[in-house]
């Protein structure tokens, strides 16, 4: 099952449901009944399809579906939330009544009459995941497989997975504003398992798009199946560097992830308004060299960060963070805009009916510099190249951070030599930051799948970089 672009005016999908007007308006009157100051209503419908393929089989195959409601009062800084997955008149306001507890007044006021609010579309999609049946989905899952297995005779075991989801979303809001918005997802990956000598080693390709079948180019999916096999045998063969603190090359693409959890947690506003975040107090000062410009962008078409509005109803926009190396921004809500007196940025985002908002990163990239890839490995006299990372853990307070390199090469006389897998680097995201001395001129937006998690939720989140040279990080290895 697929959830289709609707083809009706804005609010036609859920009234079909029973959500007609006088039901939004009944429900946004029973939010505000207690005296707060706003209120949202959030209606989403989600399926998601997923396949999977291990050892030859398929392991998984099926369809999962996901309907309700949430609603969230706002009285000043405090917020209730309640959500009902019943779509009945009764078991909404019944959830806005819950919701407007937090207030705990007598005073009331009434919503404006609805209006359609327009949308752009950051994300158009040409084969719709409807028109592709599980046979299909199998086919592909199972074609990838077998590129793998041919590709090397040291690969023992594939997995390969498949998933297409879309959503529709329905925000209402006291004045009057309604939105509707369709979010197509499809993600998948590679993951490889390889012996040679008595060794074995794993590792994966991932790709994510806000995008249909198309997505799914011949190109895409060698890539995806060569890089698994590539990253897998790799392992076969790298150790791990000498530890101690040295310069540190990070590659363009994926390395993104650091700029997501070092620097941009601490660029999201509610951090900034409790005082938690080591940005709070550096609003309008010098951060970076004049190099270093970071943006986060809610409107690359297709990237899995994409979303034509936020989930109060407002719209995505480029926020600039950093611009030559001044801090210009935060990623702002409706709560930390009202605080700081400024306008929201089309961060407010949440997993699922079932969350209340938070500033959320989109997509987070540092813009191209001025250097080219080649002449800032060179250089380095003795560091490492870091290429993809696992997990890591940031401190937003501190600012302090620990990743997980996956793979890379020691850095010799300007030169990359010894492949390296399985490294810590540690360092502090605004030091480090301070410490990026050269910026490439080859940025490329990453195209994996991944989740960013904040206070008990995920959403799906981009990033990308140039290469680029920091100074000096503690790097974990070999005594």
């Amino acid at each position: 099952m697929s959830i289709p672009r609707p083809s009706g005016p804005s609010g036609a999908y859920f009234e079909q449901m029973g959500v007609t007007a006088e039901v939004v308006r009944r429900v946004l009157s029973a939010a505000l009944s207690r005296g707060g100051q706003d209120c949202d209503l959030y209606f989403q419908h989600s399926a998601a399809t997923t396949v999977s393929l291990t050892d030859g089989k398929v392991s998984q195959a099926g369809t999962h579906v996901d309907l309700g409601m949430g609603v969230r009062v706002v009285v000043g800084d405090q917020v209730g939330y309640s959500y009902s997955e019943d779509l009945s008149a009764d078991a909404l306001i019944a959830a806005a009544r819950a919701a407007a507890e937090i207030a705990g007044t007598d005073s009331s006021r009434s919503p404006q009459p609805l209006r359609i609010a327009g949308l752009p579309d950051y994300y158009p999609v040409v084969r719709p995941w409807e028109t592709v049946d599980m046979g299909g989905r199998v086919a592909l899952v199972r074609d990838w497989e077998q590129r793998a297995f041919a590709s090397d005779n040291r690969v023992k075991r594939v997995n390969a997975y498949l998933s297409d989801a879309a959503s529709i979303v329905m925000i209402v809001r006291p004045d009057g504003r309604l939105v509707e918005d369709w979010r197509p997802m499809t993600s998948a990956f590679v993951q490889c398992t390889v012996e040679e000598n008595n060794r074995r080693e794993s590792n994966n390709y991932n790709v994510a798009a806000r995008a249909g079948l198309e997505f799914y180019s011949e190109d895409r999916q060698a890539r995806m199946v060569r890089e698994a096999v590539e990253r897998s045998t790799f392992q076969l063969a790298a150790g791990k560097p000498q530890a101690g603190e040295m310069p540190v090359v990070l590659a363009a693409g994926p390395s993104a992830i650091l700029l997501h959890e070092a620097i941009g947690h601490g660029m999201e506003a509610d951090f900034n308004r409790k005082k938690i975040s080591i940005f709070s107090d550096k609003m309008g000062k010098r951060i970076a060299n004049e190099h270093i410009t970071i943006v986060d962008d809610g409107t690359i078409a297709a990237s899995r960060g994409a979303i034509n509005i936020d989930d109060e109803g407002n719209a995505s926009e480029r926020t600039v963070l950093v611009e030559e190396g001044v801090l210009r921004s935060y990623l702002h809500d409706e709560i930390s805009a009202r605080h700081f007196g400024v306008d929201p940025t089309g961060s407010g985002r949440r997993q699922s009916f079932r969350h209340a908002p938070l500033p959320r990163m989109r997509a987070t990239v540092m813009e191209n510099g001025p250097h080219t890839p080649e002449e800032i490995i060179a250089s380095v006299d003795r560091g490492i190249y870091c290429i993809s990372f696992g997990n890591g853990q940031v401190n937003i307070g501190g600012g302090d951070f620990a990743f997980y390199m996956k793979h890379g090469y020691l850095i010799e006389n300007g030169k990359l030599t010894k492949p390296i897998k399985d490294v810590n680097i540690i360092g502090n995201g605004p030091e480090a930051l301070a410490r990026v001395e050269m910026v490439g001129n080859d940025l490329k937006i990453d195209e994996g799948g991944w989740t960013c998690g904040k206070d008990g939720q995920g959403v799906p989140v981009s990033q990308g970089m140039p290469t680029v040279k920091v100074s000096s990080l503690v790097v974990g290895g070999v005594g």
